[in-house]
């Protein structure tokens, strides 16, 4: 929730079978935005995603046809297993909520949000997400295997995919408009800001980090602070907020010095949380 009120997109990482697919359309029943899916392959190409212009011999004329990008809520599930050409083709849509197709370009549905579902990289047949790509995600969640008590009662019931299909709207888009416009209006102090900034800073100053967190992830981290602060039901911005979403927005943006996998983002994140003083001391 604290990625769709920052108006970025999610990505999540994990084992097949975690139930990433499953939230992602619980999500839009709840939300009540038209969704569509795209499994990504290894032969997948662009013009599958955002669509193709053919000739129309009747009005002799090229006719767009859309992809399945234009929608309100896309599932790009397992988007690792595509090549990085296929990948990019989200690229424009996600930075700029729109599509380039033979010199024209096609508006996206708002609000556009984009859940993109990876398997860990050491799965056989996946290609890893570039950096550019990485960076367009907002926030990187995994789901983890679920508490022995969660998992008794999906046993139990036999799994919650009917439960998600009986989902009813809760979030009607002029409300998530209304929420998302609030979040922007947190108050953020100076002496928070001055944190936020040294966070970003001994990202590329201290050793250890092969580079450091962009001004572009700078002001993600912010965002994603404020609204995460407006859920808690407060209107001003705490340490402790930045702290609560600082793995999520910054641990697939750094990388350390000794290991380019990308695997190392949380215990990179655990290192700027124990050396960064809130105060600056």
């Amino acid at each position: 929730m604290t990625c769709l009120l920052a108006e970025g997109h999610l990505l999540i990482e994990d084992l097949p079978g975690m139930g990433k697919t499953t939230l992602a359309h619980a999500l839009a029943r709840v939300l009540g935005v038209d969704d569509k899916r795209i499994q990504f392959t290894s032969d997948m190409l662009p013009a599958d995603i955002t669509g193709v212009s053919i000739f129309d011999a009747a009005e002799s004329r090229f006719r767009f046809h859309p992809g399945p990008v234009f929608t309100q809520l896309l599932l790009a599930d397992e988007i690792n297993r595509a090549t990085p050409k296929t990948q990019s083709a989200l690229l424009e849509a996600m930075e700029e909520g729109q599509v380039s197709v033979d010199g024209e370009r096609y508006a996206l549905p708002e609000p556009f949000f984009v859940i993109a579902t990876q398997n860990p990289s050491s799965q056989y047949g996946t290609f890893p997400l570039p950096e550019s790509q990485l960076d367009r995600f907002l926030m990187r969640i995994s789901l983890g295997y679920p508490a022995p008590e969660v998992e008794r009662q999906l046993l139990a019931g036999g799994g919650t995919r009917n439960q998600a299909r009986q989902l009813e709207q809760q979030l009607p888009p002029e409300r998530l408009a209304a929420a998302q416009a609030a979040c922007a209006e947190v108050h953020a102090s100076s002496s928070l800001i001055a944190y936020v900034q040294r966070l970003l800073q001994h990202t590329r100053d201290a050793a250890g980090f092969s580079y450091g967190v962009s001004p572009r992830g700078g002001l993600a981290l912010l965002r994603c602070a404020r609204c995460w602060a407006w859920l808690a039901g407060r209107d001003h911005v705490v340490p402790e907020d930045v702290q609560a979403v600082l793995g999520p927005v910054v641990g697939h943006r750094i990388r350390s010095a000794d290991d380019l996998s990308g695997q190392e983002g949380d215990r990179l994140v655990a290192r700027l949380l124990a050396e960064v003083d809130v105060l600056g001391h």
